[in-house]
């Protein structure tokens, strides 16, 4: 994906477990539902725990992967 094609962008770089969900929990209520948040993280426990987040609170995970050495998500919120 590009940059065009998320809403809103969430960097959570440097922080680890448990920030990054906690700000996640935070942030998705800021985009619309149906609209894409992207998150970069750098908490390889992230490749847990935001797979999770999403399921549990029903938003759609496009997208995850690692580039050097960061994990990119893409986030469809959902109806929540």
């Amino acid at each position: 994906m590009t940059a065009l094609d998320f809403n809103a962008e969430l960097d959570t770089r440097g922080l680890f477990c448990p920030e990054p969900v906690m700000m996640l929990h935070n942030r998705i209520h800021d985009v619309q539902v149906g609209e894409v948040l992207r998150v970069i993280a750098t908490d390889p426990s992230t490749t847990r725990d935001i797979p999770r987040f999403c399921q549990f609170l029903g938003h759609e995970l496009l997208s995850q992967q690692e580039l050097d050495g960061e994990y990119h998500y893409l986030i469809r919120r959902c109806e929540s």
